[in-house]
């Protein structure tokens, strides 16, 4: 089946509905025993991740029985879900609340991310707000959108600075090789400013809106960047590895992905980041 404009719309509904549901009424509300641990403290899972995911899934399962789907959490329960998708003729990436350590500590700083890959490719992507109930959407033939709660829609664009003296970043350093954290900070400190949101979607909605010039990021789960680099580069953005590589489904490289703005912005962030992480 090919995925279309009312299968979009569709689910980036059923999606902020699922949210309505399960993710706002525990905001700021969250008992203790519905918080868990994965692979450390700061990163969480919360009964509103689980239940979003399993809404999602069975609606996805209903409206769009022969796509694949790869959610977030199932994915840290069964690794081998998120294996293939360079070659998934249709499936669904979910991540339930993007931001979960924001959401868990009361930061009205998280998102719903949802991507669609068909034939290997990101055909469409959107960042939800739940809070606000907008999202960020973008096609991989049509530009990157902001569509209101009321449905008003205006097309994003990203910065065009070159300057590292006013462009203003995300850089991961948490997850960077131990060895290599001060260089980073000290290369960061190159540009006007420097921060980590700890949510990838409004670090992604940020640079397609024309907020913020890059984001480097060391995890590549595809839950976190397939809608935002798609989202940025329909906005005019680049999203690249260190290396060279094209950031997508079918990603085998484990360089660190640089997003920016433009592709003069990815060339002299580059420039800074890769001596700092002896790449160079």
């Amino acid at each position: 089946m090919t995925f279309s404009r009312n299968d979009a719309a569709a689910l980036a509904s059923a999606a902020m509905e699922s949210a309505r549901v399960h993710v706002l009424p525990r905001f700021r509300r969250l008992d203790p025993g519905e918080i868990a641990e994965k692979s450390g403290p700061g990163d969480l899972v919360t009964v509103a991740d689980l239940e979003t995911e399993a809404a999602l899934t069975a609606w996805i399962a209903a409206h769009l029985p022969s796509a694949r789907v790869v959610g977030e959490e199932a994915a840290a329960a069964d690794p081998a879900l998120a294996s293939g998708l360079g070659s998934a003729e249709l499936a669904v990436v979910i991540d339930p609340v993007d931001g979960t350590w924001n959401f868990r500590v009361g930061l009205s700083v998280f998102g719903l991310i949802l991507a669609v890959v068909e034939g290997g490719r990101t055909r469409w992507g959107a960042i939800l707000d739940p809070v606000i109930g907008d999202r960020v959407e973008a096609w991989s033939d049509g530009p990157a959108r902001l569509i209101g709660a009321d449905g008003a829609t205006r097309a994003l664009s990203c910065d065009r600075l070159t300057d590292p003296a006013r462009m203003s970043g995300f850089i991961h350093t948490t997850y960077a090789p131990a060895d290599r954290r001060g260089a980073l900070h000290e290369a960061g400190l190159r540009f006007a400013d420097m921060r980590a949101l700890r949510c990838s979607a409004h670090e992604y909605r940020l640079i397609a809106m024309g907020q913020a010039s890059f984001c480097l990021s060391f995890l590549l789960n595809p839950w976190d960047h397939l809608a935002g680099c798609l989202a940025v580069k329909r906005a005019g953005g680049v999203a690249r590895q260190l290396d060279g590589t094209a950031y997508g489904p079918g990603t085998m490289s484990a360089a660190p992905l640089l997003v920016a703005s433009n592709e003069e912005a990815w060339q002299i962030a580059s420039g800074i980041f890769r001596p700092a992480l002896g790449l160079d």
